[in-house]
C-alpha cells in the first residue's frame, strides 16, 4: 500500500509530537513528490527555508527509517543529500529517531 503525502505527513506529525527536539528547522524534500517541513511542533509540505534541508527519495526514506540503509552509505552514494552536513551530523541522534518512528 502506498503512503500519501498527506498520510506521510501526518505520521511525522504524530511522530514529532509536542517538538521534534531538532532544535532547528528541517524541511524534507521528496525528489519531486514534495515537501514535509518541520519546525518545532509544526509540520507542513511548505516549500520554506530551513536550517537542514535532507533531498532523499520516499523509498529510501523509508528504508533509512527501517535501518535498511545506512545514511553514511546514502550520503556517499547520493541516495541522500544534505544543504548542510555539519548541522546534518549533529542532528543525526535526532532525525534518526524521527525516521525511525517512520520506518
Amino acid at each position: 500500500m502506498t503512503t500519501t503525502l498527506e498520510e506521510l505527513t501526518q505520521r511525522v506529525a504524530a511522530a514529532v509530537g509536542e517538538d521534534a527536539g531538532l532544535g532547528k528547522t528541517f524541511k524534507v524534500d521528496l525528489r519531486g513528490e514534495g515537501f514535509i517541513h518541520i519546525d518545532g511542533a509544526s509540520v507542513t509540505n511548505e516549500d520554506k527555508p530551513a536550517d537542514l534541508t535532507v533531498s532523499i527519495s520516499r523509498k529510501d526514506l523509508k528504508a533509512l527509517g527501517a535501518g535498511e540503509l545506512n545514511p553514511m552509505t546514502a550520503v556517499i552514494t547520493g541516495r541522500l543529500k544534505v544543504s548542510d552536513m555539519g548541522l546534518a551530523m549533529s542532528l543525526q541522534p535526532q532525525m534518526q529517531a524521527l525516521f525511525a518512528k517512520l520506518g
